[in-house]
């Protein structure tokens, strides 16, 4: 018996409906994160060349590809963390679930300590250390558990997809000097494939 796969667009379709009624955090973690790990258990359902390191540019192993971006503001993308690759503390202005479909990665998440009455200064500590697998789901909780840092430290590259409420392209968002404390705002420039 043939098995049934689920496709990048029954995801969406799926998640479009759930966001039909402006859901909670909570909603929309407890179906969504059920419906990406449907989608991350078929590879195949993103195409190949979302797949793998765009291959040139200044950062050749790695790759950023938009796969939807709907009206109502449901953001997905692969993305492609090649080997070595490291992300500085950040966060992201919006909720979001993370996917691993190949490979390994760390996700170091910190806690804010500080009152935030300063824009350019946070104190953070380093909260939970996860090493995510294949099938699994990480999800970011805007203001409460969102920023975090991201190492490939394997030899080969991550692939994930990633699933927000807001694109990401364009957001205002921040980056952390753990050292310093000092807090630099950023937006992300866009996909590879745009």
């Amino acid at each position: 018996m043939a098995t049934v796969k689920y496709s990048l667009e029954e995801f969406v379709h799926d998640m479009d409906a759930l966001l039909e009624n402006n859901p909670n955090h909570e909603k929309i973690f407890d179906r969504g994160s059920s419906y990406l790990e449907r989608l991350i258990r078929n590879p195949e359902a993103i195409p190949a060349e979302y797949r793998r390191p765009l291959g040139r540019g200044p950062r050749p192993g790695h790759g950023t590809y938009k796969l939807h971006q709907g009206d109502n503001g449901l953001s997905v993308s692969s993305v492609v963390w090649g080997p070595g690759d490291h992300v500085d503390p950040h966060d992201h202005h919006t909720w979001g679930m993370i996917g691993v479909i190949e490979n390994f990665l760390g996700e170091t998440r910190f806690r804010r300590l500080d009152d935030r009455s300063r824009k350019d200064y946070a104190l953070l500590e380093k909260d939970r250390l996860a090493i995510s697998k294949p099938g699994e789901v990480s999800l970011l909780i805007p203001e409460v558990d969102e920023i975090h840092q991201i190492d490939n430290e394997t030899d080969r590259p991550t692939v994930e997809i990633h699933v927000y409420g807001h694109p990401l392209m364009g957001l205002n968002r921040c980056k952390f000097d753990l050292a310093t404390g000092k807090v630099t705002p950023f937006t992300s420039g866009k996909a590879d494939n745009e």
